[in-house]
């Protein structure tokens, strides 16, 4: 399938600089009928085996149930979607990876579990062990006969997880290092056969990750964590007790831990991105049908515009999550093919894909996991008093989406990170972020031009507001690096509201150009609803953005620069009036209709 028209690659970050056009972007519309059967597979699994089963799955206390549910997604294939031809798995890119983490998002403790496994569990040993180790590991992994976990976390050191204290130490024969350390929210930890395990070697700065069997014994762990939600999550604390481990077992190179721990979590983030959406749309279902359901007044719901609002809102949100992951994830796909092109090994390439493509996984994770945050809130209040009752289905979803602001880096830590990437490659000349921002405030300093565009293309005046709007992050990032210089990171409350304004422009740019898309290929009518999505998150990204810039500007600029800086604030987010409440009526009705989310 050949969904791209044109290849033309762009860097990570990037987007900032740079017009993109609709045929340059994958759209989910854009997936195989092979695919999309692999997804229902997902949905067929979740509705037989996990939803008629999650009281059990909650309150599981051995991780025996989630092992054998764990065993059954094997037997279909679904554990091994990424893992290559040669290793006994599917083979299939990235995004088809993403789509079945996003068909399963679902599925509750289930969904973390198979994440876990098939992320954080596996990736390590695909990505950087050698071919001895990915012959022994993958094709078990993938089969679910061997189930994985991850340890990087300690009781002092989240975040910071460099600043680990496990230690190896290797044996007087140099044939096996001996582990000692303790690990926490250790997930599948209870069930898992192959452990991934991070440790320091004497006094070296970096951690070494190494491949850990259970069978090597040494392995001791506490019963699984009482948490606020995903309780059926096997999470425990984990001991290495003079744990032997054979040299061979190392994972890439000496002090090359950290550098895995990062890269890896930059899959993670867009991967829960993906996940979440699909817990987004589980939580939106039930409180489509509630409302369905539900009287007041001799009438549904349903037909309150109060209601309907929620629930366009919340559509509207989804809908944009899924534009921007599967932008990002095709992005990353196209990265690796390029650089194996260049004579890159195809883990190597993958790495090198992941890694330029950080900022955006790293935006997602928090547009994603907010997004559910969101929809799940809005959900229980649709239920009102019933939806706090641990009843109704929307009380674990609730529950269960808190985590995802926390997991894979908190939300925090991902907007400073995917900020001060893009700073770091502007300083470095990789993106060429400083030119952009030069002129930009030129064009402050000149007279605006009051001409009309009289362009008849599809979005040309949305497009001119999305570039506008890349005109005020550009505005507001330079004056705040030329002022702080090298000590910007520092400045963390600038640094989430530069994070904030680009997760709306890349957000509301890649909505806008998928459904420009779609509109290509059907034409307006098909899409009219889709484009009232666009129109309406655009509008708001503008507010949200034109917010978080004055609250930047404010905090730095003085005087003249604080007025020339307001003044091209209001000229760059300027939008004309939309009527939001009709559109989100007709998003809503469409919703409702379906009685599910259907876009």
């Amino acid at each position: 399938m050949e969904a791209i028209q044109n290849k033309e690659l762009i860097k990570g970050g990037e987007f900032l600089i740079k017009e993109i056009e609709a045929n340059e972007i994958f759209i989910q519309e854009d997936f195989s009928e092979e695919q999309l059967m692999m997804a229902q597979s997902c949905k067929d699994f979740i509705a037989k085996e996990i939803t008629p089963r999650l009281n059990e799955i909650d309150s599981q206390k051995d991780g025996k149930l989630m092992g054998e549910l764990m065993t059954k997604v094997g037997q279909l294939g679904l554990l091994s979607v990424g893992v290559p031809e040669e290793f006994e798995g599917l083979g299939m890119n990235f995004n088809s990876s993403m789509l079945v983490a996003e068909a399963l998002g679902g599925a509750h403790s289930f969904a973390v579990a198979f994440s876990a496994h098939t992320g954080i569990g596996t990736l390590p040993i695909q990505y950087y062990g050698t071919q001895e180790q990915k012959a022994k590991y993958l094709p078990k992994l993938g089969s679910g006969e061997w189930k994985a976990c991850y340890c990087l976390t300690e009781p002092d050191s989240g975040s910071d997880a460099n600043s680990a204290k496990s230690k190896a130490v290797l044996t007087e024969d140099g044939k096996h290092y001996i582990i000692n350390g303790q690990k926490m929210w250790i997930t599948n930890g209870g069930f898992a056969d192959v452990f991934i395990v991070f440790a320091k070697i004497g006094d070296d700065k970096n951690l070494t990750a190494f491949i850990i069997d259970k069978e090597m014994g040494g392995i001791t762990m506490n019963e699984p964590e009482h948490k606020m939600g995903i309780k059926g999550s096997d999470t425990r604390q984990v001991f290495f007790n003079d744990c032997k481990v054979p040299v061979e077992n190392m994972l890439s190179e000496r002090g090359n831990g950290f550098k895995i721990a990062v890269n890896i979590l930059n899959i993670g983030r867009i991967k829960l991105s993906a996940s979440v959406s699909g817990g987004s749309k589980t939580a939106l279902n039930h409180a489509v049908n509630y409302a369905k359901e539900r009287k007041q007044f001799n009438v549904s719901i349903n037909t309150f515009g109060a209601i309907r609002h929620k629930i366009a809102q919340s559509a509207i949100r989804i809908f944009a999550t899924d534009s921007a992951n599967y932008r990002c994830g095709q992005n990353i796909d196209d990265a690796f093919e390029a650089f194996q092109a260049a004579g890159m090994d195809v883990a190597q390439a993958k790495l090198k894909g992941f890694e330029q493509f950080a900022i955006e996984c790293a935006l997602m994770k928090v547009h994603g996991s907010e997004t559910l945050d969101f929809v799940t809130d809005e959900a229980v209040q649709i239920y009102g008093g019933m939806g706090f009752s641990a009843d109704a289905p929307v009380d674990r979803c609730y529950r269960d989406s808190r985590i995802n602001r926390i997991f894979e880096g908190t939300n925090e830590i991902n907007r400073m990170l995917a900020v001060g990437t893009i700073i770091k490659r502007a300083m470095k000349g990789e993106l060429d972020i400083m030119a952009s921002a030069l002129a930009v405030g030129k064009e402050i300093l000149s007279v605006p031009s009051f001409e009309n565009d009289f362009s008849t293309d599809l979005f040309a005046a949305e497009k001119k507001v999305i570039k506008n709007l890349k005109k005020t992050i550009l505005m507001v990032a330079g004056a705040a690096v030329q002022k702080f210089t090298t000590k910007i990171s520092e400045e963390q409350e600038i640094m989430m509201n530069l994070a904030d304004m680009i997760i709306e422009v890349y957000v509301a740019e890649s909505t806008l150009l998928r459904v420009e898309k779609l509109i290509g290929i059907k034409g307006e009518l098909a899409y009219s609803v889709q484009k009232d999505i666009a129109l309406v998150y655009l509008q708001e990204a503008v507010t949200n953005i034109e917010n978080a810039g004055k609250d930047a500007i404010t905090s730095f600029a003085t005087g003249d620069e604080l007025n020339g800086m307001l003044m091209g604030l209001k000229r760059f987010t300027k939008i004309a009036p939309f009527n939001k409440k009709d559109a989100r009526e007709r998003i809503a009705a469409a919703v409702i209709e379906k009685n599910e989310y259907c876009f």
